[in-house]
């Protein structure tokens, strides 16, 4: 919890004026009894003046009462409002830090958590913490100050009322830990269903359009209503077994309150003890057992601010798996472009499933190099060890000579840009999302990597030009609209190494044609990786290297290929009859 402890310590000053004032607030709630105390006593009753009213001093101490009140209720609104402060600075420190460090996962750590998961522990799970810290500086103080300050005040009345706090308390100790402990493992499954419910909702969101399109709206539902089901469940079992607290202590309250009246209506005719006192008394056991009824919700939220804890604290204490290796040596070969696998194999942590064997290959630089196979061959794993989105699970990834592992992460993908074949679009504008390749970039910049990506045509057609804003995920364009625009944002970055991931496939062949065009009229001196599924796009690369069930069956030019390799005649025949039937 020290990481999370840390996050409060720069508004220290704020908790410790809210506890203040808190304290100030609870001391006038403790004072008033006292007053109420002489105004029957003295004022009406007149005990200490023979039996003669004293309306003088029912005014004056009443109004005394009530500035001491007003004093109290401004004391318990600055306690608020600093308490919220803290709380909401706190918060809004953890939630920046939760965020902050899952933009430096990796992919497989990101999968490991879900991004359900990862919505809800930087949005919920932050807020129970946030309530919890609220609730410690105010509520805490608030309920111990009653218990100690209220026992203490009850026992300078008469010691026998002491007897009646001994006895009620023990009663709601039990009851308080009973709950406490049915309750405290709900909550991490209460925040794991929250979770899973996250999840179904992002996927169904992020995929209505696959969801209509093959009527699984009621499919969809179901998976809904069984996450929400559990949910709702496992939030009913918290409630029924949270709703045994106030019963109880209401019964134990009444109880004491009964057992108040009974002991000190027996010493007012004894004459040992006033009205007054006996009023006084019963504000006091009220105040204390309240109070302790205040601690069973703090408890509560304790609980579930602790359970929230925990997987916050999983976020903050994951550190990314893409780390700089330094002792591996920068010095680069002076090869400003190249990339080299080295006996490279790989396999993805969630099942073991080695995807790439023992790969050799070396792409020069200004080199143009196409990766062909079968769907599912490892293709797309194979480029994504170049930026270090995954590590090799054995053998060496270099570029310019030096290992992935000896650069820092955000250095190395200044280096190397990918597009991939889904093209990720945000909620600006078509030109901010081409610019997001070279922030700061001239419009004349963003207008010449749109036109070798071919955009321009369309982007000038829209309502807006480059200022037109694209919907939520780009959903606003068309498929080949899109992957443009991601191409243009690539190209607009002009890294040494660029790296197509399949990302021409929603292009006609003849706009495809005029984006390779312009890439070796205008990118001559930039290295190109293009994966494609069609031969049609990499059969004019330098090189094409055939991949087949993780390992390279073969590398060469198109005509080279043709001639020696079997796989990729297959490929180029069976892509031939497509279009034939076509």
């Amino acid at each position: 919890m020290k990481k999370l402890l840390k996050y409060l310590k720069k508004y220290w000053l704020l908790a410790i004026l809210a506890a203040g004032f808190m304290v100030a607030e609870v001391y006038v709630d403790l004072y008033q009894p006292r007053m109420m105390q002489r105004i029957v006593d003295d004022g009406i009753l007149g005990l200490n003046n023979n039996g003669v009213s004293d309306l003088p001093l029912v005014v004056t101490t009443g109004l005394r009462m009530l500035l001491v009140v007003l004093a109290g209720g401004l004391c318990g609104l600055l306690s608020g409002v600093f308490a919220n402060v803290t709380g909401q600075n706190y918060g809004n420190d953890i939630r920046k830090a939760c965020f902050e460090k899952v933009m430096r996962f990796s992919f497989e750590q990101t999968d490991d958590f879900s991004t359900g998961s990862l919505i809800t522990r930087i949005t919920n799970d932050v807020t129970q913490l946030q309530q919890l810290v609220m609730q410690m500086i105010r509520g805490f103080v608030r309920c111990m100050m009653f218990f100690i300050g209220g026992t203490a005040a009850l026992l300078s009345l008469d010691l026998s009322f002491g007897v009646i706090v001994a006895c009620a308390f023990p009663l709601i100790l039990i009851d308080i830990i009973f709950v406490v402990w049915r309750t405290n493992p709900l909550f991490t499954v209460l925040q794991e269903s929250l979770d899973k419910l996250n999840g179904i909702i992002q996927e169904n969101v992020a995929g209505i359009r696959v969801v209509k399109a093959f009527v699984q709206e009621k499919r969809e539902k179901a998976r809904f209503d069984a996450a929400n089901r559990h949910l709702v469940d496992t939030q009913f079992t918290v409630q029924v077994m949270l709703s045994f607290l106030r019963p109880v202590m209401n019964i134990v309250l009444n109880i004491a309150v009964v057992g108040i009246l009974y002991v000190g209506s027996y010493q007012v005719r004894q004459g040992d003890v006033a009205p007054g006192m006996v009023m006084a008394a019963i504000t006091y056991i009220s105040q204390i057992l309240n109070g302790m009824m205040m601690l069973a919700m703090i408890f509560q939220t304790l609980s579930r601010g602790l359970a929230s804890a925990r997987r916050i604290q999983e976020v903050l204490n994951t550190e990314s798996d893409i780390v700089q290796d330094s002792a591996l040596g920068t010095e680069t070969s002076g090869e400003r472009g190249s990339v080299c696998f080295r006996g490279v194999s790989f396999a993805y942590a969630d099942n073991g499933k080695t995807v790439l064997h023992d790969i050799d290959l070396e792409v020069k630089p200004g080199e143009t190099l196409g990766i062909i196979g079968a769907t599912g061959c490892g293709k797309s794993s194979l480029i994504s060890l170049i930026p270090r989105f995954y590590d090799a699970t054995e053998g060496q990834v270099l570029v310019d000579g030096v290992d992935v592992r000896a650069y820092d992460p955000a250095a190395l993908r200044e280096k190397v840009t990918v597009c991939l074949q889904k093209s990720e679009l945000f909620s600006t504008t078509i030109g901010d999302n081409i610019a997001i390749g070279k922030p700061g970039a001239a419009q004349a910049e963003i207008e010449a990597a749109a036109k070798a990506a071919q955009a321009d045509e369309f982007i000038r057609q829209q309502p807006e030009g480059y200022d037109t804003a694209v919907a939520e995920r780009g959903m606003s364009l068309s498929g080949g609209q899109r992957q443009r625009v991601a191409i243009a944002r690539a190209l607009l970055k002009r890294s040494e190494i660029l790296i197509f991931d399949d990302s021409t496939s929603a292009l006609d062949l003849k706009t495809e044609a005029k984006l390779y065009e312009a890439l070796r009229r205008e990118y001559a001196g930039t290295t190109k990786i293009i994966i494609a599924q069609r031969i049609a796009s990499v059969k004019d690369a330098d090189r094409i290297a055939v991949l087949d069930g993780g390992s390279i069956a073969a590398c060469g030019s198109h005509s080279e290929l043709m001639a020696t390799s079997p796989i990729y005649r297959d490929i180029y025949d069976s892509q031939l009859k497509e279009e034939a039937t076509a």
